[in-house]
Formats: structure tokens, C-alpha cells, sequence
């Protein structure tokens, strides 16, 4: 999920002088290409760039590329077969791709019960002009909640796999095509009784999904594409990190690419060079200013990871990334066969000093990417390219007609390039009449009738807001089984445990008096009186709500999972219930005239005002929890009273270690996230990416919420609150 390769090679590695000293050789682990004009083992990228001569070198830089080319192919055994099928060939003019977290609100409605394909899209629409490919993302950061594993949690998406179709379908209804991840490192979970190839192959047919995705994976295995392929399907591999073995180039006709340098003098891709027909979508999922991004692909003629939902975090592309991206696309979409050119030629010749271009040929047709590396506007001559009679240029850019100036049997090209800005021409030979050019020419004029430097690129987290609980009627005494918490002063202080976001804005949640979601939040409160459940909620205590009110949720799957017949298995009355959403639990509180405890409620029931890190002191005691279990498969809860030496300070039992416990959830416009609290016995092992316990008192867990059916675990049950006369 988090890999520091990028997809081109070192520029400064160091290479032995061929017919200059500017030359390299054999260079087979890195992943952007040395550019032209520096010296062996160039020590730092920005430093003295203004001495390179980039046109000086290039020819007999890019002559020595096509040699270590074709040896490179050779060496692999290459085949381009994959490239030639026509039911793969769509990757070819993937450009734009998006990982979609499935608990994105826009994918789905929690309220109306139903997949919004269509507001997703059309969001994406209008603010960057869409998207050609999304990977439906269902696994991680929720996966080792409990003992549910990687392809078992796509059945629990709203309506079961038949439910994902139907999405899947829509998604196709609008052009847009689909990918599942799979992942190696779920070792941990619940063993499946198929390989990991056979399971994705199935879920892929039955779906209907386009590709695989290989989370983790430098190259998705050959058996991934051979298993869906003896069902039928042909499907594009997209290995999540950067291609290592160059074999793999002949089965992943696709990949991500990540961390291409900022130097000046643009990096070439390394798997485009070795094959231009292999999409690679450029990833960046915390990038805030993407400029460098798109340079980078649309100099090397590739496509792009929209990714804006990481793991349930916002980070929206800014208003001129955004427009920088749907004018970027535009114009790869509208001349897809030359991005994909055999003859694509980077670092072709240029007028201006840092600029630079590269030229995908094809037949009656020629276009030129330019990217001005340059903080400042460049206006005058650009190009200069052999010219044919009766040749016309257009700047596709600009959607403008381009005068040439015929000079010494080329054609001189002027227009100007914004500040880190962008530029594209395209050559039409005589009697070639591109289908669409006058149409597509008048949107890229309306398009530049505002420059991308007049638009904001300001990044801001995007606000949070708390689920307010409903009130209960206060009581003056404790109720039956509950416990009277005093009102008093209380610093209340906690941190998310999320895996990644670093402490960047945005990360874990927005606390009614904070100004964005952070991770960290420390606040003194006064808080007032309230009972609190001794003990979590039993199954008993639940089996009784059934019995009263009657109730069924719309949503069942999974509900109670571990009941027989209706009631809780022989021997677990006593032990906390699980399998219940929080709107389950929510509903038991308001049969039970409760509510559920907002998190600094539960925190100061179970750690008074002395700060100590766990309910008992501050030293991890063994006997005050259950028994850990490293296994595959779950085990019951523990009885809630098991464990004495677990009490608070003001004797309330069962905090930590046994089950999670639903507090509060909070909502942003895309995402709604419940926080968990005190932790399970359930740590699976084998990777650090399953969901992180939290039994500290200063930790919290913050789960994504999708629907009931996916949201509702083994090991997360609630306890509850009566607010205090």
C-alpha cells in the first residue's frame, strides 16, 4: 500500500562513456532514466542544470537508449502479445485512474440504502473531467477488524456480490472500467480454500470487474492473469508498485508509478521506453501540489492515479490541479493511438531553455508535449520541426491555429507557456483531416480562456462534524448495572492509531473544538455527571431487546452472526454481543432509554483524572485482560465479568482487550468513521497493515463506516450511558 519506488530510473547513476560522456549502459533496478547532458554519478540534480545541453545530447543520448532497448527485450524473452489482444488494449487509453474507497459517500447512499455510480462519477466530472478506470477498494485499513479476509469482504459490500455487479455495472454503463485489489501480505486472516489467483479469478467473473489490481505486488504474478483467463476473462494486471522484474512487463500491461524526481530536466519513464504501449498511472496519494505530477505525465505521454479518499482522509485535488488534469486528459484521450506511439521520442528538440518536449508520431498526424519547467512565463519561438508542404500546426493547448514560420526547410512554432505551465501542438499532413479537430480545438479554447495561475492552489483539509448523540432522561441514581461517574475536571487526551498520514491535516478526526481533523487532540473539559454500563452489553441483554421490541434491521447481513436459531449459543449470555452496526447498538440504547457514551465519556470512565494509561495503572497486567489470539480464526469473547483486575478506578469492568465498543462517529462530506474503543483479544499477524489495537487509554481506533453489512465485526460490541439529574 506503501511503496518509495518510482517508475523511472536514477538520473544520477552512473554510466560508462559511449561516443560521449554523457552516455550510460547497463541500468536494469532503477526506475526513471538518466537524462541527457549530465555527467557520470552527477552528485545533485539542481545543481549547475544550467550547463547541461539538453539538445546538445540528446541524439546520441536517445541513440544509445535504443540500443539498451532492445537489449533489454531480448534479454526478458519478450513478447508483445498481450499489447496486440484487443480486450486489453482499452489500458492503452486508461489516462485517467482512481482508487475509490467503497465507504466513499458518493459511491454509496448509507441513508437511502443504494450505490450512487452516477454522483460519484458525476463528481469527478465536473471538477477534473472524469475518470477512465477505478479500483473498487474494500479491504484495507478495516481488514483484520476481525478474521475476515481479504476476498471474503467483498461479499459484504451492500447486496453481496450480486449487489457489487450491479455497480460494477454502472460503472461500465458510463465507460468507466473496474479493478479489485488483492493483496499478499493477508496471511493473518481466515485461510481461503483457493489460492489467492483462484479466489480473484472468481470474484473477477462474477463481478465483472476489468482488472487486478496487486496491492504491495512489483508485478502482479503470470497466475493471476492465467487463472481469470481460463474462465474467460482477460484481465489488465496493475501491480501497486513499480514493475522490479522487467519480465513481468509481458503479462502487467499496466502499472502504478510513484516519487519521480523534481529536477529540472524531466525524467523519462523507464517500462513506457521499454514498451509505449504499458499504461502507467503516476501516484501520489499525498501530494498537495501536483504540478510536478502532471508534468511528468504528460511529458512522458502516461496516465494518472486521481486518488483523493486515502483510507478514509480527503485530499482533493486543489482547483488548478483539477483543471490542469481534465486538460491534460483531454487531450490524451482525443489523441490516445499517438500517446501509445512506437516511434515516441523523448526530449525532442526545443527553442526555449527549460522547456522541454517530447514527440509522439503517427500516421498523417504528429503531437508534441511540452512542459515549462520554468517559474515564469515563456512567449516567443518553441519549436522548430521539419516541415512538409502543405503541413498544418495547430496549438492543441490553446485551441488555436498555429502560423508557422518557414525557415531552412523547418517550421518555426510560437505561443507562449504559463509559469510551470503546459503546452501541446499537432502536426496534420496534407489531405489528413482528423475526425473531431474543429469541435475539440473550440473546448481547449474555452478552456484557456482562463490560465491555470489565476486558479487557486490552495490545499485545505476538508471539515469534520460529530454525530450528536440523543439525550436520555437523566436519572438521579445509577441505574441497574450502571455506574455513577462523577462530573469534575478532565484532560482529556488521545491520538489516532492510524497506519499512515503521518501527522499531516486531515488524519483521524475533528473534535467539535478543533479547526480541522489531526491526529493528536488534547483538550481540559468540565464534563457533567453521567452513568455508564458496568460492564459492555451481553448477548443476554441483547436477546432481550429482541424479544421486546421486535426488532430487525433493513440491513441483516451478518446480524448476530454468531446466534443459532435465533438466540445467542449455549455458554455466551454472559459475553458481549458483537456482530451489531452501530446503528444496532444505538437502537438497543434508545429500547433501553440510553444512549451510546461519546469518547471522553468512556475515556474518563475508565481512566479517572489521574491520566493513567490503563483502566488498572499504568503497567499492562495480563490477568486484567483476555488471552490474546494470534490465530487465523477468531475465538469467543471472554465472559465480561472474567476479568476483575480490569476495573477502573471507579469500578467499571471489561474496557480493554476483550471486545471494541462503538463511541461517536463523525462525517465529512465523503467519509463517516465511528471511533472504537479499548481494543480485542483479535491481532492477527503476518503484516503490520491490519487494523492496529488499541488497548492504551490514549488511543483510539477510527473505523470506516459503509453500510451495516460490511461495517458490523466479531470483536466490536458497546456498552452504554443515562445522562446524570
Amino acid at each position: 500500500m506503501n511503496d518509495d519506488h518510482d517508475d523511472s530510473l536514477d538520473p544520477t547513476a552512473p554510466r560508462r562513456p559511449v561516443k560521449t560522456e554523457f552516455k550510460f549502459s547497463h541500468v536494469t533496478t532503477q526506475r526513471y532514466l538518466p537524462t541527457p547532458g549530465k555527467a557520470p554519478g552527477w552528485p545533485f540534480a539542481e545543481i549547475g542544470h544550467w550547463k547541461m545541453d539538453v539538445n546538445g545530447t540528446s541524439e546520441d543520448w536517445i541513440s544509445e537508449l535504443l540500443d539498451w532497448r532492445r537489449e533489454h527485450l531480448t534479454r526478458i524473452g519478450y513478447d508483445d502479445a498481450n499489447y496486440r489482444r484487443p480486450d486489453l488494449q482499452w489500458a492503452q487509453k486508461n489516462f485517467v485512474h482512481a482508487q475509490m474507497m467503497v465507504e466513499d459517500r458518493y459511491f454509496y447512499d448509507p441513508d437511502a440504502g443504494r450505490y450512487t455510480v452516477d454522483r460519484y462519477l458525476d463528481d469527478l466530472q465536473a471538477r477534473f473531467g472524469g475518470i477512465d478506470s477505478v479500483l473498487l477498494w474494500f479491504v484495507y485499513p478495516n481488514i483484520g477488524i476481525d478474521d475476515r479476509n481479504k476476498t471474503e469482504l467483498a461479499s459484504d459490500m451492500p447486496g453481496g456480490l450480486q449487489g457489487l455487479r450491479g455497480a460494477v455495472d454502472d460503472f461500465h454503463r458510463r465507460g468507466v472500467r473496474v479493478f479489485l485489489p488483492t493483496m499478499p501480505w493477508d496471511n493473518g486472516t481466515r485461510e481461503h480454500p483457493q489460492s489467492d489467483w483462484e479466489a480473484m479469478a472468481e470474484l473477477v467473473q462474477a463481478v465483472g470487474a476489468d482488472g487486478v489490481n496487486g496491492d504491495t505486488y512489483n508485478g502482479v504474478p503470470r497466475a493471476f492473469f492465467d487463472a481469470c483467463l481460463a474462465r474467460g476473462k482477460a484481465v489488465v494486471l496493475q501491480p501497486e508498485s513499480t514493475i522490479s522484474a522487467e519480465e513481468a512487463l509481458i503479462w502487467n500491461v499496466q502499472s502504478w508509478g510513484k516519487k519521480v524526481p523534481t529536477d529540472v530536466v524531466p525524467s523519462v519513464a523507464k517500462f513506457k521506453w521499454l514498451e509505449p504501449r504499458h499504461m502507467i498511472n503516476y501516484e501520489n496519494r499525498w501530494g498537495r501540489d501536483r504540478n510536478n505530477d502532471f508534468q511528468y505525465i504528460f511529458f512522458n505521454g502516461v496516465g494518472y492515479n486521481a486518488w483523493e479518499n486515502i483510507w478514509g482522509i480527503w485530499n482533493q485535488l486543489t482547483p488548478r490541479d483539477a483543471e490542469t488534469l481534465r486538460r491534460i486528459s483531454a487531450i490524451q484521450r482525443e489523441f490516445a493511438p499517438l500517446m501509445v506511439s512506437m516511434d515516441w521520442r523523448p526530449y525532442a528538440p526545443t527553442l526555449q531553455a527549460g522547456v522541454f518536449a517530447s514527440r509522439f508520431p503517427g500516421e498523417g498526424l504528429c503531437a508534441w508535449t511540452l512542459v515549462n519547467r520554468n517559474e515564469y512565463t515563456v512567449v516567443g519561438e518553441q519549436l522548430s520541426v521539419a516541415h512538409v508542404a502543405g503541413t498544418r500546426y495547430f496549438d492543441l493547448w490553446n485551441g488555436q491555429p498555429l502560423q508557422a514560420l518557414e525557415r531552412d526547410g523547418s517550421a518555426v512554432l510560437e505561443f507562449a507557456l504559463e509559469p510551470r505551465g503546459f503546452g501541446a501542438v499537432l502536426s496534420v499532413a496534407a489531405g489528413v483531416q482528423p475526425a473531431n479537430l474543429e469541435s475539440f480545438l473550440a473546448l481547449m479554447r474555452e478552456h484557456a480562456t482562463t490560465s491555470l495561475q489565476s486558479l487557486s492552489k490552495e490545499w485545505k483539509p476538508i471539515e469534520q462534524t460529530i454525530v450528536a448523540p440523543t439525550t436520555t432522561r437523566p436519572a438521579a441514581t445509577a441505574p441497574e448495572g450502571m455506574v455513577a461517574i462523577p462530573g469534575g475536571e478532565f484532560e482529556f487526551v488521545v491520538g489516532g492509531i492510524e497506519i499512515e498520514g503521518q501527522t499531516w491535516a486531515g488524519v483521524d478526526v475533528q473534535y467539535p473544538w478543533e479547526d480541522c481533523p489531526r491526529r493528536g487532540h488534547r483538550r481540559r473539559m468540565q464534563l457533567a455527571p453521567y452513568h455508564i454500563d458496568r460492564y459492555p452489553v451481553t448477548n443476554a441483554q441483547f436477546h432481550q431487546f429482541i424479544r421486546d421490541s421486535g426488532y430487525t434491521p433493513a440491513d441483516s447481513h451478518h446480524f448476530l452472526r454468531d446466534w443459532v436459531d435465533g438466540a445467542p449459543p449455549a455458554g455466551w449470555k454472559d459475553k458481549p454481543v458483537t456482530w451489531v452496526s452501530i446503528e444496532d447498538a444505538r437502537a438497543y440504547a434508545q429500547w433501553a432509554g440510553k444512549r451510546l457514551p461519546h469518547e471522553w465519556e468512556w475515556q474518563f470512565a475508565a481512566q479517572g483524572s489521574d491520566g493513567r494509561v490503563y483502566p488498572w495503572g499504568d503497567d499492562w497486567r495480563e490477568d486484567a485482560v483476555p488471552a490474546t489470539n494470534r490465530g487465523r480464526r477468531l475465538a469467543p469473547p471472554a465472559n465480561v465479568d472474567a476479568h476483575p483486575a480490569g476495573a477502573s478506578p471507579f469500578g467499571v469492568m471489561d474496557l480493554v482487550g476483550n471486545v471494541w465498543q462503538w463511541t461517536d462517529e463523525f462525517r465529512d462530506e465523503h467519509t463517516r468513521a465511528a471511533i472504537l474503543r479499548g481494543g480485542s483479544s483479535y491481532q492477527p499477524q503476518t503484516s503490520h497493515w491490519y487494523f492496529p489495537q488499541a488497548y492504551r487509554l490514549d488511543q483510539h481506533g477510527k473505523y470506516l463506516l459503509m453500510a451495516p453489512c460490511k461495517d458490523r465485526a466479531g470483536t466490536i460490541g458497546f456498552r452504554c450511558v443515562v445522562d446524570a439529574a
